[in-house]
């Protein structure tokens, strides 16, 4: 029987990325494992499906010497993972990908005033809504530029008042939906930026579907985008702390803490992540 030649490294793609929509990934999934073949596939320097076990060993050896973080060994060994076990359907080197766990820290929280400053320096409305969500919702980047009209804030609430202040996020991280209290100040600014809103993004778009804080073309913002609108607005507000969005978060879980726990509790608490 002739032996077939290795499979091209666009073909291996391609059935990389056909195994993919089964297992439910989340939306930025597919492309953080494709993005970590690629980098194993440019250090081995030949057809992946020639890979050895000690292939797999001297590349995780690379990844530490190179100062490569937990976080990212990780990410990437999860993406070449997924290649062994599910495309290449090789068990015995996706055996060879140890698990790495990265330390516990205590996350970095921002004062409430710090954050005060951060949402009065925000570069417009826009932002300072999405910022506003961010915070006093708990949001993350993605849950906060992806909401939509229909299915998170009733355009009836936008456009009149009511009592409920609840905002549903829908298929977050692990594909749950949640509900989040939404602070009547919140909800105020939310009103005054639906005021604002340009019109021209809802031709075609159906309400319910209406992204609430369009970008171009009326799609949603990167997570990237507001990323970079928080860093503008903590720098504007004369913030010095290595801040990220995501410590808005954990300053909102923080806050809430200090509201809820009796005062002899406070002292040497844990801060939630």
């Amino acid at each position: 029987m002739t032996k077939q030649p290795p499979a091209p490294a666009a073909s291996l793609r391609a059935r990389m990325i056909a195994d993919m929509p089964a297992r439910n990934l989340g939306p930025a999934s597919p492309t953080s494992r494709l993005r970590a073949c690629k980098r194993f596939a440019s250090w081995l320097g030949r057809s992946l499906e020639t890979v050895s076990p000690d292939d797999v060993k001297h590349f995780q050896q690379h990844l530490i010497e190179s100062g490569t973080s937990i976080c990212t060994r990780s990410q990437t060994m999860t993406g070449v993972k997924f290649l062994f076990r599910v495309t290449l359907r090789r068990h015995d080197l996706a055996a060879e990908v140890f698990r790495l766990k990265e330390p516990v820290k205590v996350p970095l929280v921002l004062s409430r005033n710090e954050v005060r400053r951060i949402l009065a320096m925000a570069p417009g409305l826009k932002a300072r809504v999405m910022l506003s969500l961010a915070y006093g919702c708990g949001m993350r980047a993605g849950e906060a530029v992806r909401l939509k009209v229909g299915d998170s804030v009733p355009e009836a609430r936008l456009r009149h008042g009511g009592e409920q202040k609840i905002i549903r996020i829908v298929q977050a991280k692990g594909r749950k939906d949640r509900n989040m209290m939404l602070p009547g100040d919140i909800l105020g600014l939310l009103r005054e930026w639906w005021t604002e809103r340009p019109a021209s993004q809802n031709t075609g778009v159906p309400g319910p579907e209406r992204v609430l804080f369009p970008g171009y073309r009326g799609k949603h913002l990167s997570a990237r985008q507001i990323s970079r609108l928080f860093k503008q607005a903590a720098r504007a507000a004369g913030i010095t702390k290595p801040v990220t969005l995501h410590t808005l978060r954990h300053s909102f879980a923080t806050h809430l803490l200090d509201d809820l726990r009796p005062a002899k509790h406070k002292k040497g608490k844990k801060c939630a992540s």
